[in-house]
């Protein structure tokens, strides 16, 4: 299956992956949209933390380290005209676990950004990438 993209009204879409799934996109309402689902750029961010999330979770696990929870928080900024690409990305990771250490999630980011997550590097072609990140002692 290939992925498909379908419009349904005014400017919403519905996407269908290869995987076999579904998402929703709108526009914003005072663009026309009715706002019943993501912005596509939106999507573009949460598919690059999203692969980013993916891969330091799989590398920290291949180095036994027991994550209890991540979250990635995004900062962003576009450029003020079109084409609205996005300018600068900062990805904070906030990783909870018992034996996490700065060390191993250092590399786990240095490997997901530069190696792993295709999404994230893609985005870096046009928009200056920077990575931070906490560690959250799990009681």
């Amino acid at each position: 299956m290939k992925d498909r993209l379908k419009w349904i009204d005014d400017f919403g879409f519905i996407g269908e992956t290869a995987s076999g799934h579904s998402l929703v996109m709108d526009g914003g309402i005072e663009h026309g949209g009715r706002n019943r689902g993501a912005r596509p750029m939106e999507l573009l961010l949460h598919g690059a933390a999203g692969c980013m999330a993916y891969d330091i979770i799989a590398i920290l696990k291949n180095k036994k380290k027991d994550v209890r929870d991540l979250w990635i928080e995004i900062d962003k900024a576009q450029a003020e005209s079109s084409p609205k690409v996005y300018t600068t990305i900062n990805f904070h990771i906030v990783i909870t676990g018992v034996n996490v250490d700065n060390e191993a999630v250092e590399n786990a980011i240095k490997l997901a950004s530069e190696k792993y997550c295709s999404a994230s590097i893609m985005l870096g072609k046009t928009a200056k990438m920077s990575y931070t990140y906490e560690i959250r002692v799990h009681v």
